[in-house]
């Protein structure tokens, strides 16, 4: 708090003080308690600028939704920095000053909740990148004095318990928090460590607990944000297939095809990464002239150096020549290659 006020500039040489007798009294107050005779210093030796401080100390209120009172309500100092002052939700600080006899200065300041935000520093992590989570509360500064926490839900699609972590203030009254969180596909989540594989989606939440109306004192609203985890290796590096091979129903290789004969088309994926990798392993089947005469596919997992064979039967109509192709996705919602696609031409009779 500042009040300019030259003319209380009354020894040029010292450092003067202000509102602290009963003639010409500063009060700071709210609607329901109040500081009286408040102490002002002088910046300097004849600035004329007098400055004060106080901290609001709220009302008794669970901030965090842990259960228990985050803050310790009070009014009490006599200035220039000693002074705490209880305050409601949605109230406000006025300063009065008798400047002199009959003239009062008064300046008033609202106070109200706030919104917080959440978000992660990026919308898209890989998965060897350590992943910053920043939240925004101004009412979580409980203390300006010291530095404050936020506790976060972090989760992932692989790991929906997730950990919980502290978002640390940057500094005793930023109101700004930062947590950080490794992953791994090897390790089960643990501390500051969350279980994700590439692919995932990832989600750091926190519950706000003081809210601005309409919300009432005792609502509360899940604040949330996600990213994309990938991993450093490239999409179409990360599974591995061989071109198909041809067999019949007892599972005996073929080399020739006659039409209106069942043969099964089989191949082979396998997994050379140190993370497990879904997939869906997709067959088609065209004739001599581009039409496609049959579509499947298998949807599965395959876990670090896991090798699988897959096969779709396919009965051909007619004779000709074929065009097999296969293709591995990661998924059929957003299809992205995982491996280069395979094609094998057969000659039916």
């Amino acid at each position: 708090m500042k009040i300019i006020a030259p003319s209380w500039n009354s020894d040029r040489h010292l450092i003067d003080s202000i509102g602290d007798i009963e003639d010409n009294p500063i009060k700071i107050s709210t609607r329901e308690n109040s500081l009286e005779h408040y102490r002002f210093t002088e910046t300097d030796v004849n600035s004329g600028i007098f400055t004060a401080e106080i901290i609001l100390t709220g009302f008794s209120h669970d901030a965090d939704g842990d259960g228990e009172f985050d803050t310790t309500p009070r009014t009490m100092g006599s200035g220039p920095t000693n002074g705490f002052l209880q305050i409601d939700r949605d109230s406000a600080v006025t300063i009065s000053f008798e400047f002199a006899d009959g003239v009062v200065l008064t300046n008033s300041v609202p106070v109200n909740w706030n919104l917080g935000t959440v978000q992660f520093t990026e919308d898209l992590f890989l998965s060897s990148d350590t992943i910053i989570i920043r939240v925004f509360d101004l009412d979580m500064n409980l203390n300006p004095e010291a530095i404050d926490s936020i506790p976060l839900h972090v989760f992932s699609d692989s790991n929906v318990a997730g950990i919980t972590v502290d978002a640390l203030e940057t500094n005793e009254s930023s109101s700004s928090f930062v947590a950080t969180v490794s992953l791994s596909h090897t390790l089960p989540s643990s501390g500051n460590r969350l279980y994700s594989l590439p692919g995932d989606e990832i989600f750091a939440k926190y519950d706000d607990h003081t809210l601005p109306k309409p919300y009432s004192i005792s609502d509360n609203l899940e604040i949330e944000t996600s990213a994309k985890i990938d991993s450093s290796v490239r999409p179409i590096e990360r599974l591995q297939t061989s071109p198909v091979v041809f067999s019949d129903s007892f599972g005996s290789p073929i080399q020739s095809f006659s039409s209106n004969s069942q043969l099964q088309i089989v191949g082979t994926v396998t997994n050379d990464q140190v993370f497990t990798q879904k997939f869906v392993y997709l067959f088609q089947v065209k004739d001599d002239s581009n039409s496609v005469e049959s579509i499947s596919w298998i949807q599965g997992e395959l876990s670090s150096n896991q090798s699988l064979d897959v096969s779709q039967s396919w009965t051909p109509k007619k004779s000709g020549t074929y065009h097999i192709e296969t293709f591995v996705w990661d998924s059929l919602n957003i299809p992205v290659a995982v491996s280069p696609s395979v094609s094998t031409q057969i000659a039916v009779k």
